[in-house]
């Protein structure tokens, strides 16, 4: 029996809008968290591994620079400080050991993985490209490691994003969005501000980490489990694992 062509558009309708009802989050995730993020960085990559240069690099450290003020200073090196060692790496293993404690095993292992592959990629890309540090200025934070792509930025990326998608089931998501959207931010301007990354290495390190974590996200979940949601029970009743 043939199928009208209306009726046959009005089905191809309803099944891709349930595809995107029931899969829109992950399908979204994918793009804009896994590939647009990978061609980003492919591209900054490419640039800095041929040792070509960007050109908003030096006109926006410049006026960073311009901007300079004493509690600006002070503001600039508490927030990088929060963006890594005194912020970002205990509230990395403070979330992993809350998601442990409430027996939230599937998404510890999400945190976890994202939080410790994040610096781990961090570190490994970084010996790769070996890029130098700015030196339009001598900082008052200086850094003696290599530059791309930003650890600052890679690690408080990767921290937003699990908040992101841990919460995102929730009615918090849209306050964990802004504030990560905002801590993120903070981060990075913090270290251009300090003349310790090029505004290309920040870049990078948002890109790598969006990546990374949203990777990981996918791979953990497949197609149909979502954080704090329960696993289907088998027919004796026990839960899978």
């Amino acid at each position: 029996m043939r199928v009208a062509p209306a009726e046959a558009v009005a089905q191809g309708r309803r099944i891709i809008a349930a595809i995107f009802r029931d899969h829109g989050l992950r399908i979204a995730l994918l793009f804009f968290g896994l590939l647009v993020p990978l061609w980003v960085f492919v591209e900054l990559a490419d640039e800095i591994h041929e040792l070509e240069t960007f050109y908003f690099d030096e006109p926006l450290l410049w006026g960073a620079n311009g901007m300079a003020a004493p509690l600006l200073d002070r503001t600039a090196v508490a927030v990088s400080a929060i963006g890594y060692q005194y912020g970002v790496v205990p509230l990395d293993s403070l979330i992993v050991l809350a998601l442990l404690y409430a027996r939230r095993w599937r998404e510890a292992v999400f945190a976890g993985v994202s939080f410790a592959g994040s610096a781990l990629l961090n570190l490994a890309t970084k010996q790769f490209f070996q890029r130098d540090r700015p030196s339009l200025w001598e900082s008052i934070a200086p850094e003696t490691t290599f530059s791309f792509p930003s650890g600052h930025a890679m690690g408080s990326m990767s921290l937003a994003m699990v908040a992101i998608l841990l919460a995102a089931p929730t009615r918090w998501r849209w306050p964990a969005l802004l504030l990560a959207g905002l801590f993120v931010l903070a981060v990075g301007a913090s270290r251009v501000y300090l003349g310790v990354h090029y505004p290309s290495d920040i870049l990078g390190g948002w890109a790598a980490g969006m990546a990374w974590v949203a990777g990981v996200y996918l791979l953990l979940y497949g197609v149909h489990r979502r954080p704090w949601h329960p696993l289907p029970r088998r027919s004796g009743g026990d839960r899978l694992r």
